[in-house]
């Protein structure tokens, strides 16, 4: 039987139990209540009768007076209208014949023996039937008693046994399903549910012992095939050509490779199931790289300098984190070849500046009418020669600042400045260029001058920057607002252009070097104008960033030094 027919079963037997007693109760009432109502109604009525009459003849030898005769015939007449008993009929009617006769009877003396017999005769006939009645309502009440006492035992043994037995019933498959749950979960698939039936608890252990037969034959059946494929993911791990460590949700050491061993200087057993930031404290390397603080380090192995990208790559499962794998690139051969390219680069713009510095003087000389007319064709080579030339010796210029940076070799001469004298020299640098393009430079400046701890030349590089790139990208007759300001202990430059502007998916990475906007308008400069900017003004403490509301909403440009106080 299911477990929900045992239920239901079980509440119906609850439920015609209880309305057994109910219906019996109500019968049980009902009978009381009407032998009561006989007793009250019939017998007690008639003696009320009987003594009413009685009252009116007793001490009497005499006729009764006429207001004594009519109360009389009042209550014989109700008597007449109340037998209810056997016999009761015959003596009511002769108490009338014997009243009628009393009526007509004239003489003074009347025997009133005739209505005294009638009368106790009827009072002792309604005494018998009160007697009668009341043993019959008392056993009737001694029955019910007995039957709901017999019938509320055996349904409160029955509902003591269910309250018993029923969460037992319930309560021990759903523990031993919980406990041989825990221990699948602990792999042990061999675990059986013992406990049989055939409702549902069954078809559940029938299910359950199913799955762990299906596990248990997974789990030997792949055992072999699992090893396999752990030897094999160790040995492609041990071959690979970086360095490799692995470590799981609670920074345990889980495996380090050979060349990770090496250069970490120790052995797979002083690592391996050790956990990371204690194995850390006497081991520098391993310590930075647990900080993270640094993607690219110098590590120094065998007497040779080498160079590492380090690359950290969380393990999850799903959503959950169950660990991360360190691995270490060697960059070496990349890191020499861009020291080659930088000081390539240094050769080559430094070399190049002098030519195009040649190429400049000998165009303004073109220019010179003491020189000589030029036609108007003549003067439009002129002037694109100009432009040319002006754009290399800026990329060059640009080219020797980032040899700068790149070889660490930023010369900077800070020192206490005031900030209008930095926006002197940047509006100076840019003020033809606005003419040209009939753009207005609104400045706004506190009312105190500010001082700051600056290379004035290198910051006034970076506001020409800010400043060319925001008149190259407005419209004609536009504005470009220079704003300086005090912010706590900060001066804050900033630049606003009125031009497209710039996507929100493009600002973390308009400061990366070479980076230029795509179908972005004027792609004039290398894409490192920006990029050596954001050096220039953190090698001096401060930082820089930009800001856009999105395309038509023109773009801000800013950065912060510290005041000189």
């Amino acid at each position: 039987m299911k477990l929900k027919a045992k239920l239901s079963l079980g509440l119906w037997f609850l439920f015609l139990v209880s309305s057994l007693l109910g219906g019996l109760g109500l019968y049980f009432l009902r009978d009381l209540a009407q032998d009561s109502q006989d007793i009250l109604r019939a017998n007690y009525e008639s003696l009320s009768y009987v003594e009413q009459m009685t009252s009116f003849i007793d001490g009497r030898e005499d006729r009764l007076r006429v207001t004594d005769m009519q109360e009389f015939e009042t209550a014989l007449r109700k008597q007449e209208q109340n037998v209810t008993e056997v016999g009761e009929r015959n003596l009511t009617h002769q108490l009338r014949m014997g009243y009628s006769q009393w009526q007509r009877d004239t003489s003074q003396f009347f025997p009133l023996k005739s209505l005294r017999e009638p009368l106790h005769r009827i009072s002792e006939l309604n005494r018998q039937a009160i007697f009668r009645k009341s043993q019959t309502a008392r056993q009737t009440a001694d029955t019910a008693l007995l039957l709901l006492s017999c019938i509320a035992t055996f349904c409160l043994l029955v509902t003591f046994s269910f309250a018993i037995n029923f969460p037992s019933f319930i309560a021990n498959p759903i523990r031993e399903l919980t406990g041989k749950i825990k221990e699948v979960a602990a792999r042990n698939y061999a675990t059986r549910l013992g406990f049989r039936s055939d409702d549902e608890f069954g078809e559940l252990a029938a299910a359950f012992n199913t799955m762990a037969q299906k596990l248990d034959q997974w789990e030997n059946s792949n055992l072999a095939k699992i090893q396999f494929e752990k030897r094999r993911v160790e040995t492609v791990i041990a071959s690979m050509p970086e360095a490799i460590i692995g470590l799981d949700e609670k920074r345990t050491i889980l495996f380090v490779n050979p060349l990770g061993l090496s250069l970490l200087g120790m052995k797979a057993s002083d690592l391996v199931g050790k956990y990371a930031p204690d194995v850390a404290v006497r081991n520098d390397l391993l310590r930075t790289l647990l900080q993270g603080d640094r993607d690219e380090l110098k590590i120094v192995t065998e007497g040779q300098e080498g160079y590492f990208s380090r690359e950290t790559q969380p393990v999850k499962n799903g959503d959950t984190q169950i660990g991360e794998v360190i691995v270490l690139r060697n960059v070496t051969r990349f890191h020499d070849l861009d020291q080659a390219k930088t000081n390539f680069i240094a050769t080559v713009s430094h070399e190049l500046k002098t030519p195009i510095s040649a190429i400049k003087m000998s165009l303004q000389l073109l220019t010179d009418k003491r020189v000589g007319d030029l036609n108007d064709d003549q003067q439009q080579l002129v002037s694109s020669i100009q432009s040319d030339a002006q754009r290399l010796l800026r990329i060059t210029g640009e080219l020797l600042e980032l040899s700068q940076v790149e070889t660490g070799n930023i010369q900077l001469q800070i020192a206490p400045v005031s900030a209008e004298t930095i926006l002197s020299l940047a509006q100076e640098s840019v003020r033809s260029t606005a003419d040209q393009r009939h753009v207005q430079l609104a400045v706004e400046v506190p009312t105190t001058s500010l001082s700051v701890l600056a290379d004035p030349e290198k910051t006034a590089w970076v506001l020409v920057n800010f400043l060319t790139n925001a008149i190259r990208y407005s419209p004609e007759q536009g504005t470009v607002q220079i704003v300086i300001r005090k912010v706590d202990q900060w001066a804050e430059f900033s630049v606003r252009d009125q031009g497209r502007g710039i996507e929100a998916s493009y600002l973390n990475k308009i400061f990366e070097r070479y980076f230029q906007i795509p179908n972005g308008q004027g792609k004039t400069g290398t894409g490192l104008g920006l990029a050596i900017a954001k050096d220039f003004i953190e090698a001096q403490g401060g930082n820089i960033w930009a800001q856009s509301e999105g395309l038509g909403y023109g773009s801000l440009f800013a950065f912060r030094l510290p005041l000189h106080t």
